[in-house]
């Protein structure tokens, strides 16, 4: 039998629940021709899947969406083999099909993974699509240049902390907004950006403007609520913006308004300052800048200039706890949950 999640079918709240997911099981898939049947090994927890699940995009009873590293268990799927590692969408199920006729966004296309390029759970994280959505959200499209001043909220989050540090490779000033002490230390230190501001500070608006004396040139934006209330107005004339997400929304009933409101608040400043905005789907950016973006950030890897830290749980049944606790901040760092044996570890 294969064990899956789903949605549960109640009204879902501001913030996921246990109660919002069902834990179900049904027969074994069987891979038909041009099909293949993988193991779950990570599964990836990301904020944009309960946007995705609150937006309607996903039915109670069908598997919920997720990223994930697996390894193929049977295979009729050309090009790949029992044994091989993989990067693909099994979602919060223990087994899944891909390949022909298998439902699956069109930038999700499965990959096979080279575990002597790195840990094959970075395929979820930094060598992976949260990798390339920081890697075109600051590098690509936020275009920090040396001496700037950058602002990254969520700075310690999986997307947060490369995007951090691929601000400070280009030689900009980084300022961080993270939670707690320990986190905030943890983007100085560790990921060894010039300032930290933590978002529960009382007084979050004067902080940042005294961390930001000279005005914000690029700001790239995870969270949204107050954290964007007190950012923005740092902005310098030209600056550039780029809206990756907006998870505090979730806590305070604002969701509906999502990027695009955040979008539509901005519009002053982009007629009166010239602030340009960019609304980031990373999906854009996949044909044409994948292979790049791998070379680069390999590389970095590689040299230690980014460094990332992952958030891993252990058991197929503690997903959506884990997953509730990511939306609250309860992670540090890229959450994954682990469901069966890495082979590489």
């Amino acid at each position: 039998m294969n064990r899956y999640w789903t949605l549960a079918g109640g009204p879902l709240g501001g913030l996921p629940e246990p109660g919002d997911f069902r834990l179900r099981e049904s027969v074994m898939p069987a891979p038909g021709p041009g099909q293949a049947l993988s193991r779950t090994i990570y599964i990836s927890l990301d904020p944009y899947q309960w946007g995705y699940r609150k937006g309607g995009l996903e039915k109670p009873g069908e598997v919920c969406h997720a990223r994930t590293v697996s390894q193929v268990v049977e295979s009729r799927m050309d090009g790949f083999a029992a044994g091989d590692l993989v990067f693909n969408v099994n979602g919060w199920s223990e087994y899944a099909l891909m390949g022909e006729g298998v439902p699956r966004p069109a930038y999700m296309i499965p990959r096979k993974l080279d575990p002597k390029l790195g840990r094959i759970s970075q395929a979820v994280g930094v060598l992976g699509m949260l990798g390339l959505t920081a890697y075109s959200g600051m590098t690509l499209l936020g275009a920090p240049k040396a001496g700037e001043t950058v602002v990254v909220s969520a700075a310690s989050g999986g997307v947060g902390q490369i995007a951090c540090q691929l601000a400070r490779i280009a030689g900009a000033r980084v300022v961080g907004i993270a939670g707690s002490a320990e986190k905030c230390r943890f983007v100085t230190e560790a990921l060894r950006i010039d300032k930290c501001v933590s978002h529960q500070s009382p007084t979050l608006a004067a902080e940042i403007a005294r961390a930001c004396p000279d005005g914000v040139d690029v700001y790239f934006e995870n969270v949204g609520g107050a954290v964007f209330d007190a950012v923005t107005p740092r902005l310098n004339p030209a600056a550039r913006v780029t809206i990756c997400g907006v998870i505090a929304q979730y806590h305070d009933g604002a969701e509906q308004e999502g990027k695009a409101g955040l979008v539509r608040r901005l519009a002053p400043l982009v007629r009166e300052r010239d602030v340009v905005v960019h609304d980031l789907f990373v999906g854009d950016f996949v044909a044409d800048h994948q292979d790049r973006f791998l070379s680069d950030m390999g590389a970095w890897v590689a040299a230690g200039e980014v460094t990332y830290r992952e958030d891993i749980r252990q058991g197929f049944e503690c997903v959506p706890t884990a997953f509730g606790e990511m939306m609250r901040g309860g992670n540090f760092g890229k959450t994954l949950v682990q469901v069966s044996d890495d082979p590489t570890l």
